[in-house]
């Protein structure tokens, strides 16, 4: 929470001042610099959202939680992006590509450029912080744990931050470039970049989203974990088949099916099964365990493929 909640600060007041310097020097890479800003601060605010709503929990309703919440609104937010900050920084270029020379005030805009490098930097390492952490914990990647983490907040803040600060160096470059040749046309060349930028960072969130909405597995490392602790307790014999999924940041929803050992009458089999279930209930990151007895006949899984 602490991460959004920095980016949104930091977002709203350069969203402000990049308005204003937007007006006064009627650059188009400010003007683009100023919807990016616009489109981060709302979309912190659909973040914050999101991570109060994932926190709610389970009812009678939903036996699983609202942690899907999360990612629908972190899909608000990307959308936010990709038609806020995206299609006017684009579209407003292209209007400006034409545009005759006009009076602009280069130091405003690179006073606010500077002040706006420095505050999103701040909110960009309080991310990268928390990404080397997760990536740390995981044993993977930094790259790896972005792509693969369950958490849609700390993705979208940390990926736009970076597009953030990549944007400001673009639009500094097209000021400067309009300052030196006196062409205009390098301040629109700017803001198309901007808004290209912020539509591929869109379009990877909305992606990644969809994919944990539809059913994203657990990565292997988990996976590995829960099907080793299952195979080392002595009342389970073998292991059939074993899915893990993503219902929300860091909660995963456990379907099984194992052979125990010995030949219990059923209501002893049933009363295993929900101790083992109570017990990976017990487990940090499984919000809810559902085993069954296998199959006669079903074959125990190799490996540590889904399904056996």
């Amino acid at each position: 929470m602490l991460t959004v909640v920095v980016a949104l600060t930091a977002n709203t007041v350069l969203a402000i001042l990049k308005s204003i310097v937007a007006v006064v020097t009627g650059s188009a890479s400010m003007v683009a610099e100023a919807a990016h800003s616009w489109a981060d601060a709302g979309n912190e605010v659909f973040l914050v959202i999101a991570e109060r709503r994932a926190e709610k929990p389970p009812d009678p309703a939903h036996p699983l939680g609202y942690g899907r919440e999360a990612y629908v609104w972190s899909m608000i937010a990307a959308f936010g992006l990709f038609g806020v900050g995206a299609a006017v920084s684009v579209w407003h270029g292209i209007q400006s590509l034409a545009a005759e020379e006009a009076e602009t005030s280069y130091t405003w805009a690179y006073a606010v450029l500077g002040a706006a490098f420095v505050l999103e930097s701040v909110s960009f390492f309080q991310a990268r912080r928390e990404v080397r952490r997760g990536a740390r914990r995981a044993d993977v990647s930094r790259l790896t744990f972005l792509d693969k983490t369950s958490d849609p907040t700390l993705r979208a803040v940390f990926f736009e931050d970076a597009a953030a600060l990549a944007g400001i160096v673009i639009a500094a470059s097209g000021l400067a470039l309009h300052q030196v040749t006196g062409q205009p046309v390098w301040d629109a060349i700017g803001s198309i970049l901007v808004g290209l930028l912020l539509g591929w960072v869109a379009i990877y969130l909305l992606r990644r989203n969809m994919a944990f909405l539809v059913g994203q597995v657990a990565d292997p490392r988990a996976y590995d974990t829960v099907l080793g602790w299952l195979r080392e307790r002595a009342e389970v014999q073998s292991v059939s088949t074993l899915h893990l999924e993503y219902v929300g940041p860091d909660k995963l929803f456990l379907v099984g099916s194992v052979d125990l050992v010995g030949d219990d009458p059923e209501s002893e089999a049933a009363a295993e099964l929900q101790r083992l279930e109570d017990h990976l209930e017990e487990r940090p990151g499984i919000a809810r365990a559902v085993l069954s007895l296998a199959a006669p006949g079903r074959p125990p899984m190799v490996g540590n493929n889904e399904g056996g």
